[in-house]
């Protein structure tokens, strides 16, 4: 059998965006095997690996919520503030009222929708930019923040801190390894393999151009193999550690907010008002109630990836939330969303995330200094961002298109779901 890039595209998925959020999972890959050779292994270790993830997850819940406002066209730069806001509420209301932790968790969620709804009302009914509305609402609510908590540092319960700093207990016999980060990873390859035969029949019962059995099975293999590694990296990890319980959200919400984008009509308008909203409007897309719910649902994201970074610190402080929009709309833009709107992934932005996490993270580990870090991490940004906007402007393969332009030849661009006409 002859093998061909044609057949190897279909392992992506068949379309540009595909292969483009693998191209950023390559870049994904060099960037850890980079710094795990200068780095002499650490970056790899299970103890590492763990702190990561214990690190940056609330910045990936909010990149989960960011990817959908740029989609849309939008832009939050509220999201540290709100997170800060919802953070200082719940560490109050538990410590001065009393509040059971799980009440108090609802309670943190109900702010961040209350403070979406306002915010989605001023850009989606009243018209004024998503921009003005959420800068006016960084300053409002950091402001809002400090009133409450008189910027003191307020401590929060024990069994709060589960969501951010607890991980998954250990179960079953004595292995070595933590038992049900063992079968997490097992549970997560077997609905990869289901995944991909799902995803065969689909094709076949549509007539679609299918890719060869092999290529399948590559596909497979490797992302087992992947999944199994890390599920033994992570329950390698020193004594009392294990897969983070704020990574077992950020895993929940990724495959809840994929499905959304990907499967849902809801997920379908917020690409159609983003690529052309007065062609949405002409098709029956209800644009500004698109606007109104997806700007609610960044806040209540941004209260949750709060609770889980107060939790985390066992307190809410008055500097909780100080420049996390900016790591928020890095990732999204570092994997793949469009400045203009109109394209982007969930799993994108959790990988363009993760990009900056694990460079953040091996340049400490290399012992850069903090002023360092952050002029490589503007570059990076700028850089990456920059060649791919012009690259595109002069008719050339962006970026991360450029790594994969092989696979994408003379196929037409398919891409996230554009306009449809559905009942409003």
């Amino acid at each position: 059998m002859t093998t061909k890039f044609s057949d190897l595209k279909k392992m992506f998925g068949g379309g540009t965006s595909k292969a483009r959020e693998f191209g950023m999972i390559f870049t994904l890959v060099g960037i850890i095997l980079l710094f795990q050779f200068l780095t002499h292994g650490l970056t790899l270790d299970p103890v590492n690996l763990i702190a990561i993830v214990s690190q940056y997850s609330y910045i990936l819940i909010l990149a989960i919520g960011m990817v959908m406002v740029i989609i849309l066209g939008n832009i939050d730069l509220s999201v540290g503030s709100v997170a800060a806001v919802a953070g200082i509420v719940v560490a109050t209301a538990m410590k001065t009222y009393s509040l059971p932790w799980g009440v108090a968790i609802i309670l943190g969620l109900l702010v961040g929708a209350v403070i979406g709804a306002w915010q989605g009302f001023w850009t989606a009914y009243i018209g004024v930019p998503a921009f003005i509305v959420t800068l006016a609402g960084m300053l409002l609510f950091r402001g809002v923040n400090q009133f409450i908590g008189n910027a003191n540092t307020i401590p929060v319960p024990e069994g709060f801190r589960v969501i951010g700093a607890g991980y998954l207990p250990e179960v079953g016999p004595n292995t070595g390894y933590n038992n049900l980060t063992l079968l997490l990873g097992a549970l997560i390859a077997v609905a990869v393999v289901i995944r991909e035969f799902r995803l065969r029949k689909t094709q076949r019962d549509m007539g679609s151009d299918m890719a060869p059995p092999w290529v399948s099975l590559i596909k497979v293999v490797v992302l087992v193999a992947v999944v199994l590694y890390a599920a033994f990296l992570f329950a390698g990890g020193r004594v009392g550690t294990s897969f983070p319980i704020s990574g077992i959200i950020l895993l929940v919400l990724v495959v809840l907010y994929s499905f959304i984008t990907n499967n849902m009509i809801f997920g379908r308008h917020i690409y159609a008002v983003g690529g052309n909203r007065l062609a949405a409007q002409l098709s029956g897309v209800k644009s500004k109630r698109v606007h109104f719910l997806v700007m609610m649902n960044m806040s209540i994201l941004a209260a949750l990836a709060g609770m889980i970074f107060v939790a985390r610190s066992a307190a809410s402080g008055p500097q909780d939330g100080l420049n996390w929009e900016l790591d928020a709309i890095a990732a999204c833009f570092i994997g793949g969303a469009a400045v203009a709107g109109g394209s982007g992934t969930i799993v994108g932005s959790i990988v363009g995330g993760l990009v900056m996490a694990v460079l953040n993270n091996g340049l400490q580990l290399l012992g850069v200094g903090a002023d360092k870090v952050q002029m490589i991490k503007g570059l990076v940004l700028l850089i990456a961002v920059g060649i791919d906007v012009y690259n595109k402007m002069q008719g050339k393969p962006s970026l991360i298109g450029f790594m994969t332009k092989r696979f994408e030849k003379d196929e037409a661009v398919s891409g996230p779901p554009g306009p449809v006409r559905v009942a409003s």
